[in-house]
């Protein structure tokens, strides 16, 4: 269990404002879901995300199976971002030597499909790859180091819409019951039949926590449900228009 309790924080902007990011947000994570963390661009996310794996500082506390995340425990974490945190010099073969040796679970064979699924070269070194290659192969190193609990943030970008579709059907085939995915995305219509459960952040805040099975009990869709969440108005664009025509 992945518990988040209470998290806040602020980023100073300037020596007079202060932003607060994030707003005493609690959320747990049981092993085995697949999470869809939503909402607007500012809203917290990408925050959160690096708050749970401790790359900046934060008030509150996140527990790992009741313990404090440390370099005992925080393999069992893995995070690919859109950002990169590969080297770029070296080559996919290169990275795969260099996680077996610092993870001992590491998934040789998992990551050996993924790298022929998505047609990457081996011997390529990073920096010569396109920016859908890198992400896709930011993502298969996140499934191969063989965490628990594997975040996501907007990991697809700049992978067309057949690739993104093939990738759902094959991630869904190759977790095992106790991974788990906290994935952060826009792509909201696209990932409805992917995630289990979506967690909805606004302004720092979370604003819905619901399972997509108890949308689907109510006959909403996972669009629905954001839009009635976060109260969107669909004549926004009208008025924007006739706004700039007065």
């Amino acid at each position: 269990m992945l518990e988040i309790k209470n998290i806040c924080k602020s980023y100073r902007e300037n020596p007079l404002q202060q932003v607060q990011a994030l707003k005493n947000v609690s959320l747990q994570l049981a092993q085995g879901e697949i999470v869809g963390l939503f909402g607007e661009n500012g809203a917290g996310k990408t925050t959160l995300l690096k708050a749970i794996l401790g790359y900046l500082p934060f008030q509150g506390e996140i527990l790992l199976d009741g313990r404090r995340i440390d370099k005992g425990n925080i393999a069992r974490l893995s995070f690919a971002t859109c950002e990169h945190s590969f080297f770029p010099n070296l080559s996919p073969g290169q990275h795969a030597d260099f996680y077996r040796m610092h993870f001992g679970s590491f998934r040789s064979e998992r990551f050996h499909a993924l790298m022929e699924f998505f047609s990457l070269p081996m011997d390529k070194r990073l920096k010569a790859y396109s920016t859908g290659q890198k992400n896709q192969f930011e993502v298969i190193l996140s499934l191969c180091q063989g965490a628990d609990y594997i975040l996501m943030d907007e990991p697809f970008a700049g992978n067309d819409v057949f690739n993104r579709e093939d990738f759902y059907k094959v991630l869904l085939g190759i977790l095992e019951p106790s991974e788990t995915i906290l994935l952060s995305t826009h792509l909201i219509q696209e990932v409805e039949h992917f995630i289990g459960r979506a967690v909805l952040l606004h302004q720092g805040t979370i604003l819905g926590d619901t399972t997509v099975l108890a949308l689907e009990e109510q006959g909403m869709s996972l669009m629905d449900y954001v839009r009635e969440t976060y109260q969107y108005q669909g004549n926004r664009v009208s008025r924007a228009l006739t706004m700039s025509k007065l």
